[in-house]
């Protein structure tokens, strides 16, 4: 089962890389729980930008940038975190992302995740992000995470209103990311029930199929 995350962090290191780092190793501790093996592999968008530029311009992707696009296209299951810039997701990220085959994440479970220095930008991810990977027919996971300044180190309610904190935050979206994972066509559902923490989902035509009986 292959987990990919994009990151659009600018700096090295960088507040957006620690959140997606975070993100991955607790989803893929949900899925070890589930019985499921998870290869992870980090996109960092801040070493492909003269590429992306390039590619934007000719048309072409280099290699680099190309196996990058490859690898968001295979993936089980996607997280992509960005900073927040004016109110909205970075030029880097959308960039690199409307450079994603339109088809390519199509039923494709993601996790969104943002940073920024101010909680006033939380709604980011409903206003901006959300649409986007909806564009891309990638269903979201329902619980995002964003991370202010102030949530860093705070056990304490989060920056975003929520009564958790940025650690409980990530456990939930994780969880939620490696259950529709784990009920993908072709993955298996074994080990998916409450008692190891992920969430039972049944499948959409299952569902259709009860209700027609």
């Amino acid at each position: 089962m292959k987990l990919v995350v994009v990151s659009a962090g600018l700096s090295s290191p960088s507040s957006t890389r620690l959140l997606a780092d975070r993100l991955a190793a607790s989803a893929a501790g949900r899925l070890r729980q589930a019985g499921a093996t998870a290869e992870v592999e980090v996109v960092e968008l801040r070493d492909l930008a003269l590429d992306i530029a390039k590619h934007l311009v000719t048309g072409f992707p280099p290699p680099a940038l190309g196996a990058a696009l490859g690898a968001v296209a295979d993936a089980d299951g996607l997280i992509a975190v960005t900073p927040v810039f004016n109110a909205s997701y970075s030029g880097l990220f959308k960039s690199f992302f409307d450079l994603v085959d339109p088809d390519a994440l199509t039923g494709t479970p993601v996790l969104l995740a943002a940073t920024g220095g101010t909680a006033r930008h939380s709604l980011v991810l409903d206003h901006a992000l959300r649409p986007l990977f909806a564009h891309l027919r990638a269903p979201t996971v329902p619980t995002a995470v964003y991370a202010a300044s102030e949530d860093w180190g705070s056990r304490g309610p989060g920056a975003d209103g929520h009564a958790d904190g940025l650690a409980a935050r990530i456990d939930r979206a994780a969880g939620e990311l490696a259950g529709l994972m784990a009920a993908r066509p072709g993955m298996g559902t074994a080990g998916a029930g409450r008692g190891n923490g992920i969430p039972d989902v049944v499948p959409f035509e299952q569902q259709l199929a009860r209700l027609g009986g």
